[in-house]
């Protein structure tokens, strides 16, 4: 299906465009269908077309030094991507994906080209596109701390896996130890001494055992799945405590790198200032000389 001028309409770098050009630019523009989960480009193809989302949504993410991704932004409807390596022609920046089925629009250099000359002031619109998505960007960085592992525990925890731990917690408190202590001294003193009560398990006590080996046998079984979980979150831990050490490391390179530039910076200032206070001095010494 060919591109319509009226779906370029609804794009605010076209908005300034009338329908003579809209329909010039339709006429030029590619129209691709993309499959959920198929990847547009990766970080790293050389691009030199910027993409608009005529329906679906493309998420766009890099991944950093520790294999994780970042989820950068997700294109909808009308929105563009991929324009940095149309514009510098570098490498792409992100990889994008189609998270549904898609429908997008292509848009190379040349056509990008002759749209600015027809209105320049699209040229504006592109920017206010960039900067929006430089915007998204710097409030990610800001927020991006290390994660929390009882939050990303929790997050996936089933309510089975919920129900577990607090019987595991139970088991291991106080209250249980003092609500079993008070079941089975009740329950020798009736099945032992003549309160006038029937004795329905006397002594051995054969049920109260059975019941203590069943209780003891599945309170084993909590308390392991609860174990195998925190050591579940023993290994998240590492993970983030890895990832944590790998950022520290990067961030005491870069603070190095500054340290080696303000170095760099303050040698350079000190060399002109002595070439100037020679200069000076030999100016003076000049003029005392002629005098």
């Amino acid at each position: 299906m060919p591109c319509q001028p009226a779906d370029l309409a609804e794009v605010e770098l076209f908005e300034l465009l009338d329908e003579t050009e809209l329909g010039e630019l339709a006429a030029v523009i590619d129209y691709k269908s993309v499959s959920a989960g198929e990847v547009i480009f990766h970080a790293g193809d050389l691009g030199d077309a910027l993409y608009i989302v005529k329906s679906g949504e493309i998420e766009l993410f890099v991944k950093d030094t520790t294999g994780q991704k970042i989820v950068l932004t997700v294109a909808e409807k009308n929105d563009l991507f991929g324009e940095l390596s149309m514009l510098d022609s570098r490498p792409r920046s992100a990889t994008s994906v189609a998270l549904v089925d898609c429908e997008i629009l292509l848009l190379d250099r040349d056509d990008l080209l002759l749209l600015f000359k027809k209105q320049p002031d699209a040229a504006l619109n592109m920017l206010a596109a960039m900067s929006g998505m430089l915007r998204k960007v710097d409030r990610l960085l800001q927020t991006r701390v290390s994660r929390n592992v009882n939050e990303e525990m929790e997050e996936k925890l089933p309510a089975l896996q919920r129900i577990a731990d607090w019987i595991a917690w139970f088991s291991g408190s106080m209250l249980f130890l003092i609500i079993n202590g008070l079941w089975f001294a009740v329950w020798v003193t009736i099945n032992t001494f003549p309160l006038g009560l029937p004795q329905f398990d006397p002594f051995p006590f054969g049920l109260l055992t059975m019941i203590v080996s069943l209780e003891a046998i599945f309170l084993s079984c909590f308390v392991l799945i609860s174990q195998n979980r925190q050591a579940a979150k023993d290994k998240i831990r590492g993970d983030i405590e890895y990832d944590v050490n790998i950022k520290a490391e990067l961030e005491v390179a870069h603070l190095h790198e500054k340290v080696d530039h303000i170095h760099e910076q303050m040698t350079t200032k000190l060399s002109e200032l002595e070439k100037m206070l020679k200069a000076d001095v030999d100016l003076r010494a000049d003029v005392e000389r002629g005098k």
